[in-house]
């Protein structure tokens, strides 16, 4: 059974940076494709940045190049997402998710790709 478990969020001031981490188990990840998405209140849950475990390919939301990093352990099983120069408005519950066997990049973006999410860590930015 797969498991995502998400932590690292909390509160920061604007400008400010957090680390979130994902930590997969169940499973060899190999050729999967792990993602971050965030839902804010009263928004639908939006693509934040992704990357193939094998290859180390990454894909971005424009909302969030240049500020935030994905990026992958192997030794632990970890996937990050180094997060900087945050804003108010990237206040929302971080998920992590992954997904197996995905071709195109285009897939990446979307929520319908993943098959496994974790529960979820709160980033709040305060102004």
């Amino acid at each position: 059974q797969v498991q995502l478990v998400e932590s690292g969020g909390g509160l920061v001031q604007a400008g400010g940076s957090l680390r979130l981490s994902c930590a997969a188990s169940g499973r060899t990840f190999g050729t999967w494709l792990m993602g971050w998405f965030r839902q804010a209140p009263g928004k639908e849950r939006e693509f934040v940045a992704a990357i193939r475990w094998s290859g180390g390919n990454v894909y971005y939301a424009d909302s969030v190049k240049g500020r935030f990093t994905i990026s992958r352990d192997d030794a632990m099983n970890t996937v990050y997402l180094q997060m900087n120069s945050l804003k108010p408005e990237d206040t929302a519950v971080y998920y992590c998710a992954a997904a197996r066997g995905v071709k195109y990049s285009t897939s990446a973006y979307l929520s319908d790709t993943y098959d496994y999410w974790g529960q979820g860590t709160q980033v709040t930015v305060s102004s």
